[in-house]
């Protein structure tokens, strides 16, 4: 088995589809390793380098007024204070690289939902970092692992169905990419542990 590193991500975007619309912030943490037995460690989220938060200048003119309300950032301000993504997405795919080489791990993308995270950070990685670290398949779908697992349909798969204890203490919606990122570092963790066992 491929020794794995899950990294939480988080997006918060000022519109639905990537190109029509602008990533506003964009959180990760490294927040898991499997072994190549399919041992799970769950990593220490108070190690600084552990985490990459970025706020992002806008890449169109268009946007929806309430994504952008939801994120709690002024369009303004996000062009006048935001950093190019030419400059943030090699960045951030240089600390998916250094946490996959520290841990000798490939990088895999765990966020809920999945869909809508993936198509913003590999729109945003291809475009300005030229390349993802996550390959083109790379990903772990919280809301389809737990469908799966509970044998329930994918669309009654929300949190509010979920026992709190899979969910954890930090399980929010702040509309903070980096604070939402580890909000779902329990849910992961609880996800993986009972993946194992049901081997």
């Amino acid at each position: 088995m491929t020794r794995e590193l899950y990294v939480c991500v988080d997006v918060e975007p000022d519109g639905h589809v990537p190109g029509a619309s602008s990533l506003v912030s964009l959180g990760a943490c490294a927040a898991v390793v499997r072994d190549d037995e399919g041992a799970i460690e769950r990593l220490d989220l108070d190690v600084a380098a552990d985490s990459f938060y970025a706020v992002l200048r806008p890449i169109t003119d268009r946007y929806l007024e309430k994504a952008l309300r939801a994120t709690g950032f002024d369009r303004a301000a996000l062009e006048r204070d935001g950093r190019p993504p030419e400059e943030a997405l090699p960045e951030f795919a240089a600390w998916l690289d250094a946490r996959a080489a520290e841990h000798d791990a490939q990088p895999v993308l765990a966020a809920y939902p999945l869909g809508f995270v993936w198509q913003f950070t590999q729109y945003y990685l291809h475009e300005f970092a030229g390349r993802s670290p996550f390959g083109q398949s790379a990903h772990y779908d919280m809301k389809s692992a737990y469908a799966a697992l509970a044998g329930s349909a994918v669309r009654d798969a929300i949190k509010r169905r979920m026992p709190s204890a899979l969910l954890g203490p930090k399980d929010s919606k702040t509309h903070h990419a980096l604070e939402d990122a580890k909000g779902h570092v329990d849910l992961l963790v609880g996800l993986l542990r009972w993946q194992e066992r049901a081997r």
